[in-house]
């Protein structure tokens, strides 16, 4: 089911992403693939936190 919804968003905003878009990308392409990264990006900070606060346990460690 599509649900088309609007999203307020200053100009500056909207020209920038107008620049992000690629040839015959839509906003919805562009939107969903922006969030993708923002999920890879939080897993990876996440597990740089766990190595740096000695949190993290190997792989290997639990495997054997």
């Amino acid at each position: 089911m599509n649900l088309i919804k609007r999203i307020p968003v200053t100009e500056s905003v909207w020209k920038e992403l107008a620049e992000m878009r690629s040839a015959g990308q839509t906003y919805d392409e562009l939107l969903a693939e922006m969030i993708e990264l923002r999920k890879k990006r939080r897993l990876v900070d996440d597990i740089h936190h766990s190595i740096e606060d000695d949190d993290f346990v190997p792989l290997s460690e639990i495997i054997e």
